[in-house]
């Protein structure tokens, strides 16, 4: 049987999800698909045929299309959360890693737009303020709140966190759909010029 045998390489990719790996490489997929095309169009079985399993091996994992995109906003979560804690690593303590933080939260959404289009779909209803302190594996609005903590002091009241906490995410948020939806140009300088600290 030659090296390019079809049959030799699907024995390779089946065996690849042997060891517990499938349902991470089904949603590695779905994210690869979802930026190019929107939500709507994923199919579970383009997903299943792009990591070279059977459709029924994929039901498995994801009983359906819900529960497969309820994955990808969970992970996208977590990546936002990955890109605030590098973004504000790179930056000074303070004014500084909390803009960053900013500027992350628009460079995500225009990174992955299908997906943070997603991710706000996907959280019904309103988002309460998590406590302080988020430690590891903490998500966005947790490390928001810490961060928020780190520039003004932990001891301010909790409206007031709540309102600083409101401010940055509108002024974020808000710069980030107008980009998306072509109101304004998706252009850094724009990014760097709104998205500013002292706003709060």
């Amino acid at each position: 049987m030659s090296e390019n045998d079809n049959t030799v390489n699907i024995h390779s990719e089946k065996n690849r999800y042997h060891h517990g790996d499938l349902r991470a490489a089904l949603i590695e997929e779905g994210l690869k698909l979802i930026d190019q095309a929107p939500a709507e169009a994923l199919s579970l079985r383009e997903i299943a045929r792009n990591a070279g399993v059977s459709a029924t091996a994929v039901y498995r994992h994801f009983p359906d299309k819900a529960a497969l995109l309820g994955a990808l906003c969970r992970e996208g979560h977590t990546r936002m959360a990955a890109a605030f804690q590098k973004a504000m690593a790179s930056a000074p303590p303070g004014k500084e890693a909390f803009t960053a933080m900013g500027r992350a939260y628009v460079y995500f959404a225009l990174a992955h737009p299908a997906l943070f289009r997603l991710m706000m779909a996907q959280t019904a209803g309103p988002v309460p303020a998590p406590p302080p302190s988020s430690g590891a594996g903490a998500d966005g609005m947790q490390i928001l709140v810490d961060a928020i903590d780190g520039l003004f002091g932990a001891g301010m009241p909790q409206p007031v966190r709540e309102a600083r906490r409101l401010k940055a995410w509108s002024l974020v948020h808000g710069l980030a759909m107008l980009m998306l939806d072509g109101q304004v140009p998706a252009d850094p300088a724009l990014v760097e010029a709104v998205v500013d600290a002292s706003v709060l």
